[in-house]
């Protein structure tokens, strides 16, 4: 069956990194763009980051521009979210998804165009 496990969630404290990684089972992953989510207690789940099937296209939100980093490697079916300089504001579960085919610009972070998810990784941010 379709699995997505996210691994590497921790408390940190600000201005420190952690390496998010999800590794993907199931489905044909290197056909599909890998996206990265967070849900903060009280707010609606976010797109912060997706990249191309081949890796070559990433997109960001403007909260975490320059400070996070995906990446894939296909030959482990595994995407990371590489997290600099957190502020206490990135606390929230972090998510990862896979989408498949053609998405306009404007939705490459929206969560209709995701068709499997995994169960999330908590990251907390300390001032």
């Amino acid at each position: 069956q379709v699995q997505l496990v996210e691994s590497g969630g921790d408390s940190v404290q600000a201005g420190g990194s952690l390496r998010l990684s999800c590794t993907a089972s199931g489905f044909t992953y290197v056909d599909h763009a890998m996206g990265w989510f967070r849900q903060a207690p009280g707010k609606e789940r976010e797109g912060i980051s997706r990249i191309s099937s081949n890796g070559l296209v990433t997109v960001y939100a403007d909260s975490v521009k320059g400070r996070f980093t995906i990446s894939r490697d296909n030959a482990k079916n595994t995407v990371y979210l590489q997290m600099d300089n957190l502020l206490p504001e990135d606390t929230a579960m972090y998510y990862c998804a896979a989408g498949f085919g053609y998405v306009r610009p404007e939705e490459r972070l929206k969560e209709k165009k995701y068709r499997y998810w995994g169960q999330g990784t908590q990251v907390t941010v300390s001032s």
